[in-house]
């Protein structure tokens, strides 16, 4: 088995609301509530995407851009088209 693919995603930290807002350059665009100070954004980010996916956070890894806004993420047992899919809402969420 080959390494996962990543999906890439721009992060903006300190935002009212934790949203997706849809891709941009290719990248899709979260906006975060949480700081970016001592990971807490990044921490934000694993839990923001486990719930729209319904994965647990452990199974979500920052693997590029821990300390800036453009960052790559793999998501253990599921392909980069369906986190991508998935996040993006052409999908619905797999059920709990």
């Amino acid at each position: 088995m080959g390494t996962p693919e990543c999906v890439a995603l721009r992060i903006r930290p300190r935002s009212g609301v934790d949203v997706v807002v849809g891709e941009r350059e290719g990248a899709i665009e979260i906006r975060l509530q949480a700081p970016p100070v001592d990971g807490a954004a990044n921490e934000a980010l694993r839990r923001f995407v486990a719930q729209r996916l319904g994965v647990a956070p452990r199974a979500v890894t920052i693997v590029r851009g821990f300390t800036g806004r453009h960052k790559s993420i793999t998501v253990d047992g599921m392909a980069a088209a369906g986190v991508r899919a998935a996040l993006l809402g052409t999908v619905p969420p797999p059920a709990s």
